[in-house]
């Protein structure tokens, strides 16, 4: 999204150590490389929703967690706790370690490998590099597991793993990456990231780029720094060169998912793994994960899983490595705690800012209307649709409620846009123009009548709604008789 003018002249990105001044009270963000939590990890932050903010954790689009509503010195306990539990390993990087990572780490799909230990590995050079400090608060890292589960990310830099013991690393709007042997990936990525540095440091209109993609030239320094990191990783002359330059487009890993799609592991409920047992994604309704939730979730993951918690960029949690005698029994209790592991729920694709009251410039309580909106279904069920059931589930655009124009946690990729402003609500994106929906006349912005509140969900289900391709005899694609 566009960034503000004086978002331009500062970093403003919140951690543990700055935090960010909200209406409701102070933000503090925690990185999660990989969204990886362990259990005992994942009961001290919840006990830290409970002890200084307002008892929820918030998940971001990078795979993040935050916590708001912290009084005055809250934050400093804050940071004690978090650094005890080895969440704050360098207080000079702490804001550089958006590092995002395949949930189901090669267990299952197109997964080709366990990706953890190269989120670990990455996560300890970048720490240990003083240089990468200076590195913009917005910049995001991806390890993909080969599934391509994070090609819809705006990922920075980026790496996919290959067959054969390679990986990918992928510059952002480049249309060149490069494939480099398994064990000189990181020190590849780390040299990338310093000639970003680089480039901005030469002035001009590099100098105002907070991402990779921003920078108006340059972005193939990166990759030749890359390739010079592999060779040196490597112990080899220049001449035997361990990397080569491919095509992204012609290899296929350029692609975002479409309209009404999304990675496996993005969807709520059970997923099959290569090994016989099952991972559960429990979707988090607007990201707002209760502390007692990410308790119950912790005992899961201890009792029956791996023990980890997996916080996803798209405010999903995933337990992995259940037996199928672990998965049912898990799946209804984390149902009747508040979370979503029903595929064809109304609360899929859909997410929102803060809104009123935590945020000061928002003009709607966006958070109440996304979930009026979701338990009205938000998405009607199509003529064509056998017995009218939930095949039409899957057909849906993501929709975003914003509580002003700043857009703030929009996800990437196509996105049905509801944005308040002083008028009312505008709904942009999907088919057709944009569309005003006016507040309530005599009442302060952010209210709508009823009539007006139908207008409103039903012309967001139509911009969501999804056509699917008809077969030749002119079935919909998918569908059955």
């Amino acid at each position: 999204m566009p960034t503000s003018p004086r978002e331009r002249a500062h970093d403003a990105c919140p951690g543990v150590l700055r935090t960010h001044p909200a209406a409701d009270g102070a933000l503090a963000r925690l990185r999660i490389p990989g969204g990886s939590l362990g259990g005992g990890t994942a009961r001290t932050l919840a006990a830290c929703a409970r002890d200084v903010s307002d008892g929820c954790l918030e998940l971001t689009s990078r795979g993040n967690v935050q916590l708001r509503g912290l009084a005055d010195g809250a934050a400093a306990v804050l940071a004690a706790r978090a650094a005890a539990a080895g969440l704050l390993p360098s207080a000079t990087h702490e804001r550089v370690r958006n590092i995002v990572g395949s949930p189901l780490s090669g267990r299952a799909g197109g997964g080709l490998r366990d990706i953890a230990p190269l989120v670990d590995a990455l996560d300890a050079g970048l720490c240990a590099d003083p240089e990468l400090a200076a590195l913009p608060g917005r910049m995001l890292f991806a390890v993909d597991d080969g599934s391509g589960d994070l090609a819809a990310l705006p990922a920075d830099l980026a790496l996919r793993a290959l067959p054969a013991g390679e990986t990918l690393l992928l510059v952002a709007g480049e249309p060149v990456a490069l494939r480099v042997p398994d064990d000189t990936a990181v020190p590849a990525l780390l040299a990338a990231a310093r000639a970003f540095l680089d480039v901005r440091a030469t002035g001009g209109a590099a100098a105002a780029a907070w991402r990779v993609a921003e920078l108006p030239i340059g972005r193939d320094h990166l990759l030749d720094a890359a390739a010079a990191a592999s060779r040196s990783a490597a112990g080899t002359t220049r001449d035997g060169v361990p990397s080569t330059r491919i095509a992204v487009a012609s290899a296929g890993f350029e692609g975002a998912a479409g309209a009404g799609t999304a990675p496996v592991g993005a969807w709520p409920g059970a997923h099959a793994q290569r090994d016989g047992r099952w991972a559960l994604t429990a979707l988090v309704p607007l990201g707002r994960l209760h502390a007692d939730q990410l308790d119950l979730l912790a005992a899961v993951a201890e009792g029956g899983g791996d023990g980890q918690v997996i916080v996803t960029p798209w405010r999903s949690v995933v337990l992995r490595d259940l037996n199928l005698a672990v998965l049912a029994g898990a799946s209804d209790r984390l149902a009747a705690a508040g979370l979503v592991v029903d595929r064809e729920s109304g609360w899929v694709g859909v997410t929102s800012c803060a809104g009123r009251p935590g945020c000061a410039k928002a003009l709607a309580d966006v958070r109440r209307d996304a979930s009026r909106s979701a338990g009205a279904g938000s998405a009607p069920v199509r003529s064509g649709t056998p017995g009218g059931g939930p095949q039409h589930r899957r057909d849906r655009r993501p929709v975003h409620w914003s509580g002003c124009t700043r857009r703030c946690g929009q996800p990437a990729g196509e996105v049905v846009e509801v944005v308040a402003d002083a008028a009312g609500y505008r709904i942009h994106g999907g088919s057709g123009a944009a569309l005003a929906v006016p507040w309530s006349d005599g009442d302060e912005p952010g209210e709508l009548s009823a009539a007006d509140w139908d207008v409103l969900v039903d012309a967001v289900a139509a911009r969501r709604s999804v056509a699917r391709p008809r077969c030749r005899d002119g079935r919909e694609a998918g569908s059955w008789r």
